[in-house]
């Protein structure tokens, strides 16, 4: 199976839905496409936790009899009822039917966008506690979480240098081992190399791959920093969406690098087109689908989804909750039953919505 684009699939899928149309380039013509019917489900649980952030599937391979099972996809929401940033608790699974249930409810609050699952029975849960001193939003020490495939506690990590603020997350699943890559806040990537087993995970390094990006302390949404990557084990490349800087980045000799690269090289920057580049993920096709969350270049309506070669250019747009600003965050991707699975949250609507997409040639 070949996939030429994504959005100009996804695209079609919605012209056959009836619905209007974003900016999109022509449909490839070595392509036969079919689509299934999108599935859009509310991300809010019982307790009420609002602003999905985090995004990411649970893969082929995950132990059966376990909470979740491969197709699901798990959502993590940054705010409590209230509604205050950086309050929120829970991660939901959601199937591939648009059933939703709880996975997990964390001890430690502001779970959000780092969010990773390994084929190995685990998942990552990055979270920033944020306190309300004089009224003024703040954000404290955060860690990632390691839960089990039933959502118990395995261990808890932080850093003051490495693990300061996880924001972000992309893993190099090797099955016995894995490369866990976390963006801070503060402007950092850290890599986390662990040995894994039917039990846990075993830390055995942490190493500053990546610095020097955009950070920004902004009281009505906690901060501005690098957010989503992804990474291809094909190139050893990881891609960093620097929200501040309003481009994507790329590390070179991600997975095996020993010194900091800085930022890497500034793979896109288009100022149409960015507008505070959030969620990213690397499509089956090799392309990468970029979210827009308007936190930085806003104005008018944008473009929530843009899908850039691995080269740097562009491929298609299109709109989450009608280009509606900050409505786009987390977007994941994966293939799954021989079909390509995009999904994104709109945080506006505190919803999920999934596309599976089919090319036959």
């Amino acid at each position: 199976m070949t996939i030429t684009s994504v959005l100009p699939v996804l695209l079609t899928v919605v012209a056959l839905e009836g619905a209007a149309l974003a900016q999109s380039t022509s449909l490839p013509t070595n392509s036969v496409l079919a689509s299934l019917p999108n599935v859009t489900t509310s991300t809010v649980p019982a307790n009420g936790d609002l602003n999905p952030y985090g995004v990411a599937f649970v893969p082929a391979g995950f132990p059966a009899g376990a909470n979740i099972a491969p197709g699901d996809v798990l959502v993590s929401n940054f705010n409590a009822s209230s509604n205050l940033q950086g309050t929120g608790t829970t991660v939901v699974s959601i199937s591939p039917a648009g059933q939703q249930s709880l996975f997990v409810t964390s001890s430690l609050v502001g779970v959000d966008t780092a969010l990773g699952v390994l084929s190995g029975g685990f998942v990552l849960v990055g979270n920033i506690p944020v306190t309300y001193p004089n009224g003024v939003s703040t954000p404290a020490q955060g860690a990632l979480q390691i839960f089990d495939r039933n959502g118990n506690l395995v261990s808890t990590l932080s850093d003051a240098n490495l693990l300061n603020s996880p924001w972000g997350v992309a893993v190099n699943d090797l099955g016995a081992s894995a490369q866990v890559f976390v963006s801070n806040l503060s402007g950092t990537v850290t890599r986390l190399s662990f040995l894994v087993t039917s039990t846990g995970l075993t830390l055995e390094s942490k190493t500053l791959i990546g610095s020097g990006y955009g950070s920004q302390f902004v009281p009505a949404i906690v901060g501005i920093g690098p957010t989503g990557l992804a990474y291809d084990a094909a190139r050893d490349l990881l891609f960093v969406a620097s929200t501040a800087d309003n481009a994507i980045f790329a590390i070179e000799t991600a997975s095996s690098r020993t010194l900091d690269a800085g930022k890497g090289f500034m793979l896109y920057s288009d100022a149409k087109q960015l507008h505070g580049p959030l969620g990213l993920t690397l499509a089956p096709n090799g392309n990468l689908i970029i979210a827009n969350g308007d936190a930085v270049n806003a104005g008018g309506t944008q473009n929530s989804l843009v899908e850039i070669t691995e080269q740097g250019t562009l491929v298609a747009t299109y709109q989450v909750d009608g280009g509606a600003p900050g409505a786009a965050f987390g977007v994941a991707s994966t293939t799954w039953q021989g079909a390509v699975r995009l999904a994104a949250v709109d945080d506006d609507e505190n919803s999920l919505t999934v596309w599976t997409l089919r090319s036959l040639l």
